[in-house]
Parts: C-alpha cells; sequence; structure tokens
C-alpha cells in the first residue's frame, strides 16, 4: 500500500515511537514508515564503533509507554537497538516498515492536498501528512577534515561513522581525533586491548562523570511496578538535567569549578586537569560529554590512554606531527570529527513545484516550517534526551491531526512571522555552525521560540493551541468523528 494517511520518514527511536501513539491514539489512519537503511534502529544501528553507548540515562531516552528494564542507565548501541526493535515488534508496527526506501524528494500537491515522496529505488509513496523522524544528522558521511600529508601516512585510518568490521587494534598504537561524546567512549573502549591510545584533542571538552547505574531507579524497582518505576526515575532524572543545565547557564563559573574539580579527583593530577580538562568556553556553550563511572579518567590514570592538546601540523608516514613538532606514532588513526548535519533526512521539498530551501524558513514549535503545509520533522533537545522532546513533538502533531479531522480541514500550514532569525539549535559546536545555513530559523516569540526546556514543554506542549499562527484548508467533504488521544 502506497498510498497512507501518514508517512513517516525513519524506523530510529522517534520514528518508532511516532507509529506507537499513531496507531492508539488514531486507529483508523494508515501510515507506513520508509526507512532507508535495512534495520531498526536508526543511529543504533548505524553506529557499530567499540564502546557505542548513549549519553543520556535511558529513562529519559527511552518511551515513556515502555519501562526500560535493563540495569544500565547509560547502555549499550546493540541494547539500545533492541529495545527499539522489540517495541516494533511486539506492538505490530514492524509490519507498516518500507526497508531500503531511502527517500529523495517530497513533492507537495495543494490541488490534491497530499504528498508524493520519490524514494532513490524509483517507487512512489503519497500521504496526506509527512512526518520526517530521520533526525539531524547525514548517514552517508561524517565530518572529515582534509589532513595535509595523508596520503603519506602508513597506517590506517577510519570514522566512527563507518567503522570496519575487520579492524583489529589489539597491541596497536591508536590515536582518536577528537575529544567529543564519541572519542571519550572510544578511548577506554579501545583502552583495554590497544598498546597505548591516545585522544589528541585541539582544546579540551567538559566531561561529566555519572553512575552507570541508577540508585533510585534501582530502589524503586524493588518497590513499584515496572512502569510507576520508571516514571519516578524518569521524573528524577529529569528534574536533575534540567536544574543543573539552567544552573550551569546562570552560574557557569561555579559549574566549571565543580566540573573540573571531578576531574582532580578521579585523575589526582590538578596539572593533567589544567593542560587537558579545562575548557575556553562556558559549560553547555556546548553539549556535556557523559563518561561513566569516570571511565576515561580511570583509562588514564591506569597509564593505558593519554590525552594530547594540540593542533595537527600534517600526517608522516608513523603517525601524526603536531604544531609543537612532537608526533604521535600511530599504527591506526580514528577521526572522531564529528558529524556532518542534514535537516529532514536530506530529502529534496518542494511545494507546487517550488523548491522549498530550509534555511529561509521559520521552525514552527520546532517542529513544522513556515510555509509548508502538512509536514512536521523530529529533533530533540540539545540539552537533555533526544526522546522527551520527540514525544512531545508526536503527542502535538496528533492533536493537530485531531483539530483537523475534527473540523474537516485537509491542510494546515504555519504562517510566515516577521523576524524570525535566531539559529535553531544553540550550541557553539563545530558540527551545528557550519550547518547552520541549512536549518530553519526560530524567532522571538511563541509559538517560534525553540526553547530548549523540558519542564516548560512538558506543561505547555499538550495545551498549546494548534490554531495559533495556523492556515487551515477545509476539506469539500465533512470530516469523521475524531479519535481519542492516549496518553
Amino acid at each position: 500500500m502506497n498510498d497512507v494517511d501518514v508517512l513517516i520518514i525513519g524506523a530510529g527511536l522517534s520514528g518508532i515511537g511516532a507509529a506507537w501513539r499513531l496507531q492508539r491514539q488514531r486507529p483508523r489512519d494508515t501510515y507506513a514508515i520508509l526507512e532507508a537503511r535495512d534495520a531498526i534502529g536508526g543511529t543504533w544501528d548505524l553506529f557499530r564503533y567499540p564502546g557505542v553507548r548513549s549519553d543520556s540515562d535511558m529513562f529519559t531516552l527511552s518511551y515513556p509507554f515502555r519501562p526500560w528494564r535493563e540495569p544500565e542507565s547509560l547502555a549499550s548501541g546493540d541494547k539500545i537497538r533492541r529495545y527499539i526493535q522489540e517495541t516494533a515488534d511486539e506492538s505490530g508496527i514492524s509490519k507498516n516498515i518500507r526497508f531500503n526506501a531511502k527517500v529523495v524528494s517530497a513533492e507537495w500537491s495543494s490541488s490534491t492536498a497530499r504528498w508524493s515522496l520519490k524514494t532513490e529505488k524509483g517507487d512512489i509513496y503519497t500521504a496526506k501528512f509527512l512526518y520526517a523522524c530521520a533526525g539531524y544528522y547525514n548517514y552517508a558521511e561524517g565530518y572529515q577534515p582534509d589532513f595535509p600529508g595523508l596520503d603519506d601516512y602508513r597506517g590506517r585510518l577510519v570514522h566512527p561513522q563507518f567503522w570496519p568490521e575487520d579492524l583489529d587494534y589489539t597491541g596497536k598504537r591508536v590515536v582518536v581525533i577528537g575529544s567529543g561524546a564519541t572519542a571519550v567512549t572510544l578511548v577506554p573502549a579501545m583502552a583495554s586491548d590497544a598498546e597505548h591510545v591516545t585522544m589528541l584533542q585541539r582544546s579540551p571538552t567538559y566531561v561529566i562523570p555519572l553512575p552507570n547505574k541508577d540508585l533510585i531507579a534501582n530502589v524503586a524497582r524493588r518497590v513499584l511496578p515496572a512502569r510507576a518505576a520508571n516514571r519516578v526515575a524518569r521524573a528524577k532524572n529529569v528534574f536533575v538535567t534540567q536544574v543543573f543545565y539552567q544552573v550551569a547557564r546562570k552560574r557557569p563559573k561555579q559549574v566549571r569549578k565543580v566540573l573540573q574539580g571531578l576531574a582532580g579527583r578521579f585523575l589526582k593530577n590538578p596539572g593533567y586537569v589544567e593542560e587537558h580538562f579545562k575548557p575556553h568556553y562556558e559549560p553547555w556553550d556546548q553539549r556535556l560529554c557523559v563518561i561513566p563511572n569516570g571511565d576515561l579518567f580511570t583509562t588514564i590514570r591506569s597509564g593505558r590512554a593519554s590525552v594530547v592538546t594540540d593542533h595537527i601540523d600534517a600526517f608522516v608516514p608513523e603517525g601524526i606531527r603536531l604544531k609543537s613538532g612532537k608526533v604521535l606514532e600511530a599504527d591506526i588513526v580514528v577521526s572522531a570529527t564529528g558529524l556532518s548535519l542534514l535537516p529532514v533526512g536530506g530529502v529534496q521539498v518542494s511545494v507546487d513545484g517550488t523548491p522549498v530551501d530550509l534555511g529561509r524558513l521559520s521552525a514552527y514549535r520546532g517542529l513544522m516550517l513556515s510555509g509548508v503545509p502538512n509536514l512536521a520533522y523530529c529533533i530533540g533537545y540539545v540539552n537533555a534526551s533526544w526522546t522527551l522532546r520527540a514525544d512531545l513533538s508526536t503527542r502535538y502533531v496528533l492533536k493537530l491531526l485531531d483539530h483537523m479531522e475534527r473540523h474537516g480541514y485537509a491542510v494546515a500550514t504555519p504562517t510566515q512571522p516577521a523576524g524570525a532569525g535566531r539559529p535553531l539549535l544553540d550550541l557553539s559546536s563545530g558540527y551545528v555552525q557550519r550547518a547552520l545555513d541549512k536549518f530553519p530559523r526560530q524567532g522571538d516569540r511563541d509559538p517560534w521560540l525553540v526553547r530548549q526546556n523540558y519542564l516548560r514543554d512538558v506543561v505547555s506542549t499538550p495545551r498549546a493551541d494548534v490554531t495559533q499562527d495556523m492556515t487551515f484548508v477545509p476539506h469539500t467533504v465533512p470530516a469523521p468523528v475524531p479519535h481519542t488521544e492516549v496518553v
């Protein structure tokens, strides 16, 4: 069935969550999920590098309707992928997924009030409403700087996004370029087998050690049913992370001192902390990197890994020559240099034959686009778990669909505001700054202001007025009775 009521792009964490809510709140709606890959999981199916794991706690990264039952709060990629797969299988979602269906274009026709999507293989799918749950980075390529002298290097260069199955780093000298979430995961994971792992960074990043098991969650599990225990852990973690973020933004010096103090407690070397773990920016100007049980610090202290803060001058046959003149000898170099961001899964969107430049549009409630009918997209928070915002976005989309059905509307289009111009993603990280012109902008008032505050959004989003700054076009025939929301 290639003609449905709702098309969802992406069978990852947010796409499966959207399908779960859609088929329960609006069971008469037909839907399909178009997945570019050959498996469920999205990010968690793509990334297969050593130690890949969540950098958000699983009580907030998991679905509110399906409790996380594993003992770890920071879970491995394998367990997350299995969790998504089981959710899809148990709820009957899997049969609605079309695999190897990479969407290349989406064309809206006002005359038919439908989207027409074309896949890479040439298949055509049509729908009344389009929901893009494809994340915001490029699955086909990661960010790779143009390293001088790379052709002279005799070792092997790999990118974490495309980890080779045949890579054996046992007893090898490894250099990991980068200091973000991927790098701080790779270093301790590879150090157990490698001869030595060096994390080469241009500048320090804030890292925060957190326990890999949640004491409050484990206590709650012993005395409460699974769903209730999950709600307790979820509420606690939401509160703690949101309060920490607000304190970090308002009192950055104090938070900086706390983070560096934690590093000092693990490393027992004030000079090392000063040189390698004292960033030049304020906490949460960039996303903080979580290290479970302080594993990066303990690995460094054991001598199996080290950090070098310097700039690359050039690759040389035996490794990397730094600006300081020092040469890091390496059998393997891992370029953990970041992601390439790509909005709406890289789909070429057009409205009535006119291509849409997403970078010139405004973000409506952070999930729709000004002037683009019947389309929503899903992005998460920069300061909290992806799923928290993804689930709120899905619930809002379903509320909008219910409103349209109740009033006999076929089309809903956000109205372009005046003066929208702030970046949608408010981070100074390089991977964000490189892609600012590709993403829609946000404004300075509701519903065009995108707040990074789940505690506020969880109250305001379900109550939001779906008619505000929205233009509707009616059906020519009466609409059926709407469905009742399942929370």
